[in-house]
């Protein structure tokens, strides 16, 4: 069973100079980054000092039994205490608002790259890829630029530090300590890895189990149905059973390591102090030394443990940031040239075809269109007719300019749409597909999608000409009652009434039907096929019908099969004059429809 994308799952890249692509998005944070960084360069500091603050409070406090230089070391170390405390603060602070802030602005960038991508893209781009980036790897990101990434330059600082004060306090115990670290870091490092596998384990465990108690809570009335309730009931136990067996392992593990790392860590501490111990009896070094040598140790130790931790999550990150600059780097093959056409002020709605030649990217070894020509006048009303995959969506695709031409051209109101804006191209359209969108909101959201400035009014009034403001009004809230997911708490024929709604409101010169009562009954047809008439008036229409019926009347009617037109007329010159019609018709028309 499929799982949900987790973190632990993102794929890994040493490559860190991708992550320099990250500093486009702090620079206009300068401010509080360098803020931030001046709070981890005084936490250092205190925390370096605080060794020495002990060599006082050992050597002249309780060695020299001076109760004055002991209350001056006191006072050291709270004053050190008090700027870490301050510093820590601040800087984790700035470094976590740098990493929301940073996170959104990226998130922001990728989605408006998203929906300036050409429709090819998403041929061959999987969406659950696109939100996988979207989320998750933003999200990861987010974790290193506001954790990880100032982790992992604060242990290091702390590491040099460390290293630098071992030297200055005593060479010769620095020498064995850089012995013995590698041999206490080492089989820390190796479990640990075992470790983070176990816990991704655990992870896709935990993930599996969410997976299936989705997809069973979505398919209820499936499972009830079918009386599948016993048999899921009994997947879910194993899968519980399963995540709980990886959990076990997770935590045996995690235990052998934190008893490892007490083992070695302490023993290494001891052997060292058994060697300082002897040193400060034969008066070489003072006791004073020790403790903080033995500070600085401990301090080097854990910096170099918790950095091979972190260097995973830049790993990770690094990974995560080359899948977010693919998608930032990609270009949109439609685009305005940079002195694009301008269409007429005064929108007319003429539409021409000449001697297109089109195929799909996905497709490039198949011509999708074929030598397409067909002129369209403002204000009439063409149907596309023929069997499935003859091209008729991808002449729609084509005006709206999802994708551009092979060859030939495409021209609204006598200008080129591949010379104008893709923008002003589509505005000048509304589009009612066969399976309308409805968006997770309120009616008012919905209908005024196409017209985001239209005042409730006219809202209003586009919806009494779609006869959707009959049943909106029936709704709870009226008008402002969330329509659910996907419009679920509407039926077929009232999606379709809030889409044409929709496309009146947006005024548009052309208008594109894909299938608009298809998937309706006869009584809803009927109800949206006298919406679609009071829309089509006055406006150049395009439709795409499957069923004949619904186009009759059409001025003219194309006869579309293998990317080609093989006939235009009206219905009754092409019940004589097509063969492809004739038999479409035969096959669909009633007794009561005129032949």
């Amino acid at each position: 069973m499929a799982s949900s994308p987790r973190l632990m799952d993102r794929p890994k890249s040493k490559n860190f100079h991708v992550l320099i692509r990250l500093f486009s998005f702090l620079a206009p944070y300068k401010p509080r980054v360098l803020l931030a960084f001046v709070a981890l360069i005084t936490t250092v500091g205190a925390t370096l000092g605080l060794g020495q603050g002990l060599k006082q409070l050992i050597d002249a406090g309780f060695t020299a039994q001076n109760p004055q230089a002991l209350d001056n070391a006191l006072v050291f170390l709270l004053i050190l205490a008090v700027v870490m405390a301050a510093g820590t603060f601040l800087r984790f602070f700035m470094v976590s608002w740098i990493g929301e802030r940073v996170v959104a602005d990226i998130r922001q960038a990728v989605f408006q790259r998203i929906l300036s991508l050409h429709s090819a893209f998403f041929e061959v781009t999987r969406t659950g890829e696109i939100l996988s980036r979207l989320t998750t790897d933003t999200t990861l990101l987010q974790s290193v630029i506001g954790s990880s990434a100032s982790m992992a330059l604060r242990n290091f600082l702390n590491l040099l530090g460390g290293v630098a004060m071992l030297f200055i306090t005593n060479a010769k115990l620095t020498g064995i300590v850089l012995l013995v670290v590698p041999l206490v870091v080492a089989p820390i490092v190796i479990y640990g890895r075992k470790v983070r596998t176990l816990s991704k384990e655990s992870q896709d465990r935990v993930a599996d189990v969410g997976a299936f108690a989705e997809e069973t809570i979505n398919a209820i009335h499936t499972v009830q149905a079918f009386t599948h309730e016993r048999e899921d009931e009994r997947r879910f136990l194993g899968e519980v059973s399963g995540a709980f067996q990886a959990a076990v392992k997770r935590i045996q593990a995690r235990s052998i390591l934190s008893a490892s790392v007490i083992l070695l860590v302490f023993g290494a501490i001891a052997v060292v102090m058994w060697i300082g111990g002897r040193d400060v009896m034969n008066g070489a070094i003072t006791g004073g030394e020790l403790a903080a040598f033995l500070f600085y140790a401990t301090m080097v130790a854990f910096n170099v443990g918790i950095i091979s931790e972190v260097m995973g999550e830049l790993q990770r990150a690094a990974g995560a940031t080359e899948r977010l600059v693919e998608l930032l780097d990609s270009e949109s093959e439609i685009k305005a040239p940079l002195n694009p056409l301008i269409l007429p002020e005064k929108p007319v709605g003429h539409v021409r075809f000449d001697q297109v030649d089109f195929r799909y990217p996905s497709r490039p070894d198949e011509l999708a269109l074929k030598d397409i020509s067909l002129d369209i006048a403002a204000g009439e009303t063409v149907a596309l007719v023929g069997p499935s995959g003859a091209g008729k969506t991808t002449m729609m695709q084509i005006l709206l300019r999802f994708f551009d031409v092979e060859r030939g051209s495409v021209s609204i109101d006598g200008v080129d749409i591949a010379l104008a804006d893709p923008e002003e191209v589509r505005k000048r359209m509304a589009l009612v597909p066969q399976d309308p969108v409805i968006f997770s909101a309120n009616a008012w959201e919905n209908i005024r999608y196409g017209r985001p400035d239209a005042t409730n009014d006219e809202v209003r009034k586009a919806a009494d000409a779609a006869q959707a403001t009959e049943f909106l009004e029936k709704l709870p809230d009226g008008f402002d009652s969330f329509l659910g997911e996907k419009g679920m708490r509407l039926s077929g024929g009232q999606r379709q009434r809030l889409s044409i709604a929709r496309a009146l409101l947006r005024d548009p010169s052309i208008l594109l039907l894909d299938e608009a009562t298809s998937a309706l009954d006869a009584e809803n047809e009927r109800v949206v096929q006298a919406a679609l008439e009071r829309l089509m008036v006055g406006r150049t229409t395009l439709i795409i019908a499957h069923r004949l019926a619904t186009v009759v009347n059409a001025d003219r009617i194309c006869v579309i099969d293998q990317g080609r037109i093989q006939a235009i007329g009206t219905h009754h010159q092409l019940m004589e004059s097509s063969k492809l019609y004739n038999h479409l018709a035969k096959l669909q028309f009633s007794a009561d429809v005129p032949q």
